[in-house]
Formats: C-alpha cells, sequence, structure tokens
C-alpha cells in the first residue's frame, strides 16, 4: 500500500515520538558511564584514567604519592616511585644512607638506593676496595671477583698466573689458554706433530689426518678401497655403492632379482 505524503510524515512523527526518548537516555547513560578524569582510549574503544589516577571499581582515582616521590605511567605496582637519593619503605620513601666510596642509584629497583664506586665492592652496607693482583685489571662487573687477568695470564686463587706455552702453540684470542699450530695436537702440556701416513693430509682443523679419495683409514694406515665391477667410491670417498640396477652382496655388486 502506497502512503501520501502527509501519511509519511505522520508515520515519521509517530515513530520518532517511541524512539527518541530511548535514543537520549541510551546516549545520557553511555556519557555518564565514562568516569572522571579519564580519557578515551587512543586506540579501540573504552576508556582509561588520566595520568596520576587508576582504575578503581569503574572509576579513576587518584595515586597517593609520598614525600620525595613521583608518580610513574604503569599501570602495575604503585604507580609510583621515590625520587633518586630515596628508596621504598611500605608507603613511604626514606631518605637513602649512602656509605663511603658509593654513589646514589639511579635505577628504582635497586633496594639498597646507592652502588659502590668503581674498584670497590659491597661487603654487607659498606663498599671495600677491590685487591687486584698484579698483571691484572679491574672490570666493571659488580660480580665474581672485580678483576680479570691480563692477556697471558690465568687466574689462579687470588692471583694472576702466567700461562706457560709450549712449543708450536701461540694464544687464543681470549689470551687465557693456548692452542697448538695447524699439524700438532696437544699432549698434556705440550704440542706433539700429527704424523700423516701415506695418502692422507691434514683435516680443516689441523689437528687430526684423513685419508684421500678412494681409501679408507684402518688404524694409523690408510688403506685403497676394492671397488668390485659395477659400483663406485661414494661421495664420501671412503667406501663404495653399486650403480643401479645392481645391489650389493658382500664384497660384489649382482643383478636384482
Amino acid at each position: 500500500m502506497r502512503l501520501s505524503r502527509a501519511q509519511a510524515l505522520t508515520l515519521t512523527a509517530s515513530l520518532l515520538s517511541v524512539f527518541l526518548p530511548f535514543s537520549v537516555a541510551f546516549s545520557q547513560t553511555d556519557a555518564g558511564a565514562v568516569p572522571q578524569n579519564s580519557h578515551a582510549r587512543p586506540y579501540g574503544a573504552g576508556w582509561q584514567c588520566d595520568f596520576g589516577y587508576r582504575e578503581t571499581s569503574m572509576s579513576c582515582v587518584a595515586i597517593r604519592v609520598p614525600a620525595n616521590g613521583h608518580a610513574v605511567e604503569f599501570s602495575f605496582g604503585r604507580g609510583w616511585e621515590c625520587d633518586r637519593g630515596y628508596r621504598v619503605s611500605a608507603d613511604e620513601c626514606v631518605k637513602v644512607s649512602i656509605p663511603a666510596n658509593a654513589y646514589a642509584a639511579d635505577s628504582a629497583n635497586d633496594t639498597r638506593g646507592w652502588v659502590c664506586d668503581r674498584g670497590y665492592r659491597r661487603v654487607n652496607e659498606t663498599c671495600a676496595a677491590v685487591k687486584v693482583p698484579e698483571n691484572g685489571y679491574l672490570t666493571e662487573s659488580t660480580y665474581g671477583n672485580g678483576w680479570e687477568c691480563d692477556r697471558g695470564f690465568r687466574v689462579t686463587g687470588a692471583a694472576c698466573v702466567a700461562i706457560v706455552v709450549p712449543a708450536n702453540a701461540y694464544l687464543e684470542d681470549s689470551g687465557k689458554r693456548w692452542k697448538c699450530e695447524r699439524g700438532f695436537r696437544a699432549n698434556a702440556d705440550a704440542c706433539v706433530r700429527v704424523e700423516l701416513p701415506q695418502n692422507a693430509y691434514l683435516d680443516p682443523f689441523g689437528e687430526t689426518w684423513r685419508c684421500d679419495r678412494g681409501y679408507r683409514r684402518l688404524a694409523s694406515a690408510c688403506v685403497a678401497l676394492d671397488v668390485p665391477m659395477h659400483a663406485h667410491i661414494t661421495s664420501a670417498g671412503d667406501g663404495w655403492e653399486c650403480n643401479q640396477p645392481y645391489r650389493r652382496q658382500g664384497d660384489s655388486c649382482i643383478v636384482r632379482e
């Protein structure tokens, strides 16, 4: 049924009179759901509390920041940290007592609130000097000895002892140990020459040997492969396999049945 213009206008007015109050009420309810001291999330729907406030039961409550503290942007934890030179004690920030040869820590996670100067280490609530032995040097690490040995020396107890490099060896890049030259291998505290049998060569590391292609290792020698008819040397070079369509039987290659 086609409505006249007058009938259409009347119907529209009737619908608006029914749904408009609900629309206004919904809008007011939606607006009322956003608490004070909050703002729309930068991404997605919803809201989040302003800086210095935190969500509690769908409202934004001011974070209580103690004296000598400051609010932080973290959404977890206390919502505040102590200023440099202060540390957390219960819900307050108390002044840090810094011992001699130390300085205030920048990290709020440092429970002591202070760090020893370089060359000192924490001993209970004091900073004691690190004793660096001869041929050693200070490190930045707060763990271990606080020192390391110079290149060519190694730690032995509280001292740095010279590393004895045997003939035909050299110090590794770390400077803490030695390695044999190519063609020699370590044997206790010495480097002994790698004896090459006939038909052999040094491996890439230079500490042992491999047989030439067509030979296989047998004890301390390289023996020639006995390759039967209808076979070929494998890619590894120290064995053989049958050609297709033959199959291996003992030391021979036979036709497949």
